[in-house]
């Protein structure tokens, strides 16, 4: 089916049809991918460093190397999981050899820095301004990782296989990961299961 045929039946292409036609040769197909996800790849670029034209580069960088290499891409890729780990990669590979970035030694010593803020339009008669406030405090003095494996899932709405992949660790890994931040939330913030996650997917 052309991707004319594909819009018209199915009103917007998904992931999978864009990636086989990128690995085709098709530049349109490319070039929705690169407008679809460049916004989502500079944020979680940024998470790790205040040197916004880095991050730019870096993504550009991975979207390149993309096109030029699409011949040897994998068919089976969950595209928004590849992105953000070939960025994260990326980001890595140039703390380790730029003095500029903050130093890192390894996959595991990147440092998630982004600042997360739940939107205040989600308060409620349930939900005061004050405790909206302590739900950000909270967020935002969990362990580096614990917090890059929160906004994995909840932001990009990624499964635990995929931020295993992103994170460099295990499915137990990730899975700890994520389990040791809610503890540590819901520890000091007593508040219903399925509304701390509507909050979270809301992080800015």
């Amino acid at each position: 089916m052309s991707l004319k045929n594909h819009i018209l039946h199915t009103g917007v292409l998904d992931d999978n049809k864009l990636w086989q036609d990128l690995k085709a040769g098709d530049e349109k197909a490319f070039s929705t991918l690169f407008k679809r996800y460049y916004g989502n790849l500079i944020q979680y670029g940024n998470s790790f460093s205040p040197h916004a034209e880095k991050i730019q580069d870096c993504v550009q960088d991975v979207f390149t190397d993309i096109w030029i290499y699409r011949n040897s891409l994998s068919d089976t890729v969950v595209v928004k999981a590849y992105l953000l780990s070939c960025v994260r990669k990326r980001i890595v590979r140039l703390q380790q050899r730029d003095k500029v970035f903050n130093k890192a030694t390894s996959m595991d010593a990147v440092t998630f820095l982004l600042d997360f803020s739940v939107e205040q339009q989600l308060i409620s008669d349930e939900l005061t301004v004050a405790k909206v406030e302590h739900l950000n405090k909270l967020l935002n003095i969990l362990p580096s990782r614990q917090k890059e494996a929160l906004f994995l899932k909840y932001h990009h709405g990624l499964n635990i296989d995929e931020i295993a992949a992103i994170l460099n660790v295990n499915y137990q890994s990730a899975s700890n990961l994520l389990h040791r931040a809610l503890v540590n939330i819901r520890k000091e913030w007593n508040i219903n299961v399925t509304l701390l996650m509507v909050l979270m997917m809301n992080w800015v």
